[in-house]
Order: structure tokens, then sequence, then C-alpha cells
């Protein structure tokens, strides 16, 4: 099999059709379509159900479809690794939850620049379960994540453990308002709909955002409450109208870290990262 025919396989699955795959490999749809079929011939197997003018995966599709963004994953962490043996060039995409990345990533991020001048970074933030499954995908080469995480496939390094607080606005009392929190999957939105139980208060359906700044600010006019990092609000522009209010330590301490595949060749770039990370949380674990 050839890696450009699994590249092409992949992307059909990704991009939902064959158009939409020779749009993202700037190819023309005859390609797309030769390569796939002659795929399925080399396998004997039929690969997609074809319903009108699109496309459905078939059971063995799904089955290749594990094995090739394996396969795709290796070859492209070969090829870095082998790269940055001597020129220290490549790729690496990282994820992380937006709070996170907001209070740890940027010195770390800075470490890697310094470190490894010519590997391209890119970050993309999500919730917790997203990230383990994108991860798992070989979409990502790491992601960091509230813990602990268990699982045969994944190595998980504890970086940093997160004090997660109470958070409203001044003269509002939170049982009266709704949680306002990242989409589902979000680590702590698990754990803030735990303490409302562990506090007797019925449990509504939360208020969701897409980011920080948008959580806080609303919190901060007194349209709901949140379980956040205390770092990060004590940092957030809204500090000054947000009261903040522990929590018990089996809500509030989140063991958070890094997680990466552990098949796979070492990437120096990584450990430049997680060593950055830490690097950068010892100062506020001192404080």
């Amino acid at each position: 099999m050839e890696l450009i025919a699994l590249r092409t396989f992949q992307a059909v699955v990704e991009e939902g059709g064959i158009l939409a795959a020779s749009r993202k490999l700037n190819t023309v749809q005859s390609n797309v379509t030769g390569r796939i079929r002659r795929l399925e011939d080399e396998l004997g197997a039929e690969l997609f159900f074809r319903k009108g003018r699109g496309l459905e995966l078939a059971p063995s599709g799904r089955v290749l479809l594990d094995y090739a963004r394996r396969m795709l994953q290796l070859e492209r962490q070969t090829a870095n690794a082998v790269r940055q043996v001597g020129e220290s060039v490549g790729e690496l995409r990282i994820g992380s939850m937006e709070t996170f990345a907001a209070l740890h990533l940027p010195n770390a991020l800075k470490a890697v620049r310094a470190s490894h001048p010519r590997v391209e970074v890119r970050v993309y933030t999500d919730t917790t379960s997203t990230l383990t499954e994108k991860v798992l995908d070989h979409k990502l080469d790491c992601a960091f994540v509230a813990g602990p995480v268990i699982h045969p496939d994944l190595h998980f390094e504890e970086l940093v453990v997160e004090e997660l607080v109470q958070v409203h606005a001044a003269g509002t009392d939170p049982v009266l308002l709704p949680l306002i929190m990242f989409r589902e999957g979000c680590a702590y939105r698990t754990r803030a709909i735990a303490w409302q139980r562990k506090q007797g208060h019925a449990i509504s359906d939360a208020m969701e955002f897409g980011t920080l700044d948008g959580i806080l600010g609303c919190i901060a006019v007194g349209l709901g409450w949140t379980l956040m990092p205390r770092r990060v609000v004590e940092q957030s522009p809204h500090a000054a109208d947000l009261v903040i209010e522990t929590v018990p330590p089996d809500i509030a301490l989140v063991p958070t870290g890094m997680i990466s595949l552990r098949e796979g060749p070492s990437m120096p770039a990584l450990r430049t990262l997680s060593e950055g990370v830490a690097a950068a949380a010892r100062p506020l674990l001192a404080a």
C-alpha cells in the first residue's frame, strides 16, 4: 500500500466525499477515485458503500481507517525524528484545554521555539475528552488535559495540580444561578456538576461558551457561576468583579499533564515542551 493512497483514503473519510477530498489534496477528482479503486483492488475489499453521489464507510473501511491513521502518524513522526537529529525541523501538533493554554503554554512554546527554531508548532484548544480522542486518532502529537488519564495506548505525564475554585459575581448566590461552562467533554464541567450534587442543589442545564473570556465575562455580570483554576481567575481582566470560593479537595485538585501515544519514535520537541511547562509551573506552585 502506498502512503499517498492511504492519505487519500483518510481525506475522503474526513472530508466526507471525493470532491471535498480532492480540494484538500489539491488534485482532481479522478485521481482520488483512481487511488481508492486501486486500494480496494489491492486489499480485495470494498472500502465504501456508494449511495447515489454519497459514500458511506464500509466495515472493511472502518478497519483500514484505524490502521491508516497509525501508519501515516508513524510516517510523519519518523520523518520528524530523523530530521530533528541534525536540523530540528518538522511539525508539532499540540492540543490543550483553553485554561491550560492561557496559563502554562506561552513560556513552554517560547522554549520550543528557542531550542527547535525550525519546528512548526500548531496549537489546538478543546475539551479534555475531544483532545484525548484526537491523540488516539493520531491527529495530535500530544495534548494537555485534566487527569488522571488511564489508557493502554497513552502515556500521561503529570505536570501540575490545578486548584479549581467556585466563581460568581459579588452579591449573587451560586445556588440560584445556572452553571456556565465549556461544552460537554470538559473535565471541569464534570466536577462542577458533581459539586452541585454534593451540595444537594438541583441540576440544571449548563450554559455553554466557547471561550474562557466569554465564560468569566458573563459570570462577572451575574449571569451564572463556574469552577475554574484559581490562577486563571486571578489573572482574568474580570477578576475585580468576581468572588472566589474554595471547594473540597476531591473536587478542587485536578492532576493535569501531557498525554501522548506510547508507540512511535520520540520527538525531542515534545520533551522540550513538557520541561517548559514544568518549569513554568514551579513558580506558580511556590507562590
